[in-house]
Order: C-alpha cells, then sequence, then structure tokens
C-alpha cells in the first residue's frame, strides 16, 4: 500500500523501513547561473566596459583616456565579484542529488 506523495517527492510505502515524513531532495535551492539576474547583469557590465574603452579613444593630446589594459582590468574585477556572488548564492545550498534518510 502506498500513501499520497507531495509534489518532488517520491511516494514512500507505509509500514515500510523508510518513514513516511523524510523527503528526498529533487532539487538545488538556487537556479543554475544561467538562469540568474545575474548573468545577465554581469554580460552588460563587461560590454559597457568594453565599449566604453572603444569609444573614447585618444584625447586632443594623443594620450588614450581609457586604455584597453584598464579596461580589461576592470573586467577582471568584474568576473572575480561574480564568482564570488554566486559562490555566497551555492554557499547555503545542497547538491542536487543529496537525500535526507
Amino acid at each position: 500500500m502506498t500513501t499520497a506523495s507531495s509534489p518532488g517527492y517520491p511516494e514512500a510505502e507505509s509500514g515500510s523501513a523508510r518513514d513516511t515524513h523524510t523527503a528526498v531532495r529533487t532539487q538545488s535551492e538556487t537556479k543554475p547561473s544561467f538562469k540568474t539576474s545575474e548573468i545577465f547583469v554581469y554580460a552588460a557590465s563587461v560590454a559597457a566596459v568594453l565599449i566604453a574603452s572603444l569609444a573614447v579613444g585618444d584625447g586632443s593630446d594623443g594620450v588614450d583616456r581609457f586604455p584597453a589594459d584598464q579596461a580589461w582590468l576592470y573586467v577582471t574585477l568584474l568576473t572575480i565579484g561574480y564568482l564570488i556572488s554566486r559562490g555566497l548564492a551555492k554557499s547555503g545550498s545542497r547538491a542536487s542529488d543529496d537525500t535526507r534518510r
């Protein structure tokens, strides 16, 4: 005989060794990175930095006001910030194959 199951949880047989109050995790607490707004903000920021570096160009004295090496430094800093934010988002979540028994 089986008991009614909740959405996302497999059915458990009554009288089995498995407790009916034990839940099996079927998904992670956080979304994949490509489904978050963080990735879009990051991509837009990188594009903005690179476009700004290209658009600023040389000043009237012939000196590049926003050189490529400085733009790539900013892209690197944005990448570090993005990686830290994803690490913090994932730090409290369990992997999708975790089960509680």
